[in-house]
């Protein structure tokens, strides 16, 4: 089974700090990330830029909006597609990556939401 895991963060704390102090948190993801990699269940890793555009049908005619669209002050900063038996299975993957491993985080709100996927079909 595939699950779809997008990591959120508050993009209005992480710009308030300086960038260096920003880049040494973020150096400490790569090691978080090779443990995440070496579960072999690791589909696709994805981060994620800030730009967003949304497209949507109205009166016939197909509008491009600017985003963000989440209706509150987290934002999606990663999304990643793991293997797994089930949702157990799912939780323990992801609770490798680097978005609940890194201690700083938690001041940026990093978390991850685990969705299962009912259907999917690759273009290889």
């Amino acid at each position: 089974m595939k699950f779809l895991c997008l990591g959120y963060l508050e993009s209005d704390k992480m710009d308030a700090r300086p960038k260096d102090e920003i880049d040494a948190i973020m150096n400490e993801c790569p090691p978080h990330l090779e443990n995440f990699y070496k579960s072999g269940q690791v589909i696709i890793d994805a981060g994620l830029a800030s730009e967003t555009k949304c497209l949507r049908r109205a009166n016939g005619k197909v509008k491009v909006m600017d985003g963000p669209f989440i209706e509150t002050k987290e934002m999606i900063g990663s999304a990643f597609l793991i293997e797994a038996r089930d949702m157990e299975e799912a939780i323990r993957i992801a609770s490798l990556h680097p978005t609940v491993q890194v201690a700083s985080g938690e001041q940026f709100g990093w978390g991850i939401e685990i969705r299962p996927i009912n259907y999917f079909e690759s273009r290889d």
